[in-house]
């Protein structure tokens, strides 16, 4: 009788057992759509980063009288320039921190004058596969086109 007690119940590498398996099953259906979510994740951010560096940029332009040059990068906007034109009325730093890298960890591409904002500069960054072009979370994020 007591051998029929012991049998009833589930030994503790059966439960293991079954909690890998659910655990397995869980990650095979949801690791692709977490993996979609932080790449949608990375977009925002890299828009709204872009946002807030051409604030930051119109903000220089506005005391200096032009936007940095592109060899003086975004850099400008936290340390004063020192290559020409170097900005008599600098009153920085315009960012707290230098500028970062985008959500890829590659710096944002700036130039100045721009090819596409001829009268003011083009900030972008490669989006998720760091070339030029692309679709999807692979796509350019740009300050030139509005539906980023």
């Amino acid at each position: 009788m007591e051998r029929e007690r012991r049998q009833k119940g589930f030994t503790l590498v059966e439960i293991l057992a079954v909690l890998a398996l659910v655990a397995t099953l869980f990650g095979i259906l949801l690791l692709p759509n977490i993996a979609k979510s932080v790449e949608k994740g990375r977009v925002k951010s890299a828009v709204t980063q872009i946002g807030l560096v051409e604030s930051l940029l119109n903000e220089y332009k506005l005391e200096n009288g032009s936007f940095p040059s592109t060899e003086q990068g975004l850099d400008a906007l936290y340390a004063k320039p020192t290559t020409a034109p170097v900005p008599e009325t600098w009153d920085g730093p315009y960012a707290k921190k230098p500028i970062g890298n985008d959500p890829w960890n590659r710096p944002y591409v700036y130039r100045c004058p721009g090819e596409h904002n001829q009268d003011g500069f083009d900030l972008s960054s490669l989006g998720g596969d760091g070339v030029e072009g692309g679709t999807g979370t692979n796509r350019d994020l740009t300050n030139w086109v509005a539906d980023n």
